[in-house]
């Protein structure tokens, strides 16, 4: 065992995962069962879960899978109460779920507003009213991860609803860090930008998304160039190893806070590497992208 396993203390840590049966949740279930620990999941994925549910027994770990609805609280509480029978407490708790499509606010139904509320913030209220008691029972506090995103720092034009609420969530996590404080609980948020999953996919309307549909991948590599300081968007093992991080030991002393974990996007705040030679990373193009675009 190497020092950082050591002192991330991760072996034999029981974990909730909302949302784990594919994309970022898969890979955090796969990261936290190849680091040790145990897992009940819930997604809506049925398939998603019989084969994140398979691949980490094939490691040797304790699995609870449940076909589940998030963001329908009568759901969420019957995943929690088959979790308490399975585990007599955890240590972690993952909150992956959200998403939404973007879509200009005044084309968007109060249905629409309402669902995106529940799923982005609404039931990680639940959840973590659920898990809270659960976390106590191991009598050595434990760690809350959840998901926000980059869109909750920004004016994110398309996306009003689902930025109000992620960042509902953001000051949530750190109201209940103060108070969980105490309990010896931490509470943390990780916050993406864009990553390559069917969810962010699925998120692009017509007509972008058959336009979109036939790029080259060298084409997108060069756009991401332009806009992710480190040229290139996260993967979703690099969102799993930001998980692995403030759910461990290593950040013992880390609570209330927002790991950007978007190559630098939320970092440059609008600069980009614009292409033709400018030499420019300003928000505006310099006159060489701007002959090439108008000329």
């Amino acid at each position: 065992m190497g020092i950082l396993d050591r002192r991330g203390a991760l072996e034999g840590r029981r974990a909730v995962l909302i949302g784990g049966a594919a994309g970022i949740g898969r890979a955090v279930a796969l990261a936290l069962g190849e680091a040790g620990v145990d897992i009940a999941l819930c997604d809506i994925d049925d398939e998603g879960i019989a084969d994140t549910s398979a691949q980490l027994r094939a490691l040797g770990r304790r699995v609870l899978g449940m076909h589940v609805d998030a963001t329908r609280p009568d759901q969420l509480a019957q995943f929690y109460e088959a979790t308490a029978g399975f585990f007599d407490a955890i240590d972690l708790l993952v909150n992956v779920v959200g998403g939404t499509r973007m879509q200009p606010f005044m084309e968007r139904t109060q249905r629409d507003c309402a669902d995106d509320i529940q799923r982005n913030f609404g039931y990680v209220i639940e959840s973590m009213r659920h898990a809270v008691p659960l976390l106590q029972r191991s009598g050595r506090g434990g760690s809350i991860v959840n998901f926000t995103t980059i869109e909750a720092h920004r004016g994110a034009g398309g996306f009003a609803v689902y930025a109000g609420a992620k960042a509902a969530t953001t000051n949530f996590s750190k109201a209940m860090a103060w108070e969980l404080g105490p309990l010896g609980i931490r509470v943390n948020l990780i916050a993406p930008d864009t990553t390559p999953s069917a969810g962010n996919a699925a998120a692009i309307p017509e007509p972008w998304r058959s336009l979109n549909a036939d790029v080259p991948h060298e084409w997108w590599a060069k756009a991401f160039q332009m806009y992710v300081p480190l040229q290139a968007p996260p993967s979703a093992d690099d969102l799993a190893n930001a998980v692995l991080f403030l759910a461990s030991d290593l950040a013992k002393s880390i609570t209330g806070q927002v790991l950007h974990v978007d190559g630098g996007a939320a970092a440059a705040l609008g600069m980009l590497r614009w292409p033709y030679d400018d030499g420019s990373t300003l928000p505006v193009p310099m006159g060489g992208t701007l002959r090439k675009l108008f000329g």
